[in-house]
């Protein structure tokens, strides 16, 4: 089974920036794609970034393009979120998550005409890490 260890998370002013770290064990010969979530409490879980198998074509949040920035370092099983310009608007637990396949599954709301990714579509989740964001 594999298991995922998610850390970096902290308190930082606005407009400044923070390094989310996921490092996976137990992956054996599967694919994974590798996704990162954020949840303040009473809201559901977001889809913030998603990296596939291959490391190309990430996918962002519309609220976090151009200010965040997914890597995959499989040398090391570890997927790294770069986080800047953050803003009080981004605090939250944030969550990575394994989803079998390797590939970032999305899902096109035609009201909206954004695409978003699934927390359903992956199966095993690190424990959180909270990020702070003050004023």
């Amino acid at each position: 089974q594999v298991q995922l260890a998610d850390s970096g998370g902290g308190v930082v002013q606005a407009g400044g920036s923070l390094t989310l770290s996921c490092v996976a064990s137990r992956l054996g010969h599967e694919k994974y794609a590798i996704g990162w979530f954020r949840q303040v409490p009473g809201k559901e879980r977001e889809g913030v970034s998603c990296i596939d198998w291959r490391g190309v074509s990430p996918y962002y949040l519309d609220s976090v393009k151009d200010r965040f920035t997914i890597s995959r370092d499989d040398a090391n099983n570890a997927v790294s979120l770069q986080m800047t310009s953050l803003t009080p608007n981004d605090t939250a637990m944030y969550y990575c998550a394994a989803s079998r396949g390797g590939l970032c599954k999305r899902y096109y709301d035609p009201t909206s005409r954004t695409s978003s990714f699934s927390p359903t579509d992956f199966t095993v989740w690190g424990q959180g890490t909270q990020v702070t964001v003050s004023a």
